[in-house]
């Protein structure tokens, strides 16, 4: 009963689970992406999904409202300018409703199907706080393959994180905890080794890897590897630096 005297009826039940999606010019993926997370998800979970249109420049912002008028559990977020894929990620993660969240990539190699498994590696251990997909069979070009390994190869060495595969989109985690990490950009690279920095457990899991549907990758030696190695010196000095 509450304080005037009448019962309270029960209210929907909570989100279990957000999907996170940034997308930058990802028109071609969108439709197959949110139709696969529809069918990975639906009876699964109580689950919602936020595509985070960094600023595209095609017809992305067109095609997610289509998509989400016949979906009540797909929401939009936009930027107006591309910011970059950390930033992206943050905007969806603020303004996920459920507890834990999932993120993945926007142009559809990362496979949804994937996101049960990951999500039981938090439900099973009350003490792992991240789960990171791990790409057994990578199906990229060899200029990403290239900066890939070197930069986990570096990142691993001078972190001692564990992860083999930092660099899989694939990722579930709690969202306080992540809310609770530095934002700077860049920083998606190096979400394992900032839980770790605050004492959550990381666990690996392996995943699914497809080759690219639609449109090019937004990312290669000049953009992926050099700065990579710079923000890496930035998380090491987070890490010198912790209390």
């Amino acid at each position: 009963m509450n304080a005037s005297g009448t019962r309270d009826l029960p209210g929907p039940a909570p989100t279990q689970l957000s999907v996170v999606v940034p997308v930058f010019d990802e028109s071609g993926n969108l439709a197959p992406l949110v139709e696969e997370i529809e069918r990975a998800l639906t009876g699964r979970f109580r689950f919602e999904a936020l595509i985070v249109d960094d600023g595209s420049t095609d017809d992305t912002s067109a095609e997610a409202a289509r998509l989400a008028a016949t979906r009540p559990w797909l929401r939009i977020e936009r930027h107006a300018t591309n910011r970059g894929q950390s930033a992206a990620m943050r905007t969806g993660v603020a303004a996920a409703r459920a507890p834990i969240v999932a993120v993945l990539d926007g142009d559809g190699q990362n496979d949804p199907a994937d996101i049960p498994a990951l999500y039981a590696a938090l439900a099973l251990s009350p003490e792992t706080r991240m789960a990171v997909g791990e790409r057994r069979r990578r199906h990229d070009s060899w200029t990403r393959r290239l900066s890939s390994r070197v930069a986990n190869g570096v990142r691993a060495s001078l972190l001692h994180d564990g992860i083999r595969d930092t660099g899989c989109g694939l990722k579930v985690f709690y969202r306080d905890d992540y809310l609770d990490l530095p934002a700077f950009d860049h920083m998606h690279r190096f979400l394992p080794a900032l839980m770790q920095q605050r004492g959550r457990k990381v666990r690996s899991i392996p995943v699914n890897h497809r080759p690219r549907r639609n449109g090019r990758s937004k990312y290669g030696i000049g953009n992926r590897l050099w700065p990579g190695i710079v923000d890496l010196l930035g998380v090491m000095w987070l890490e010198r630096r912790r209390l």
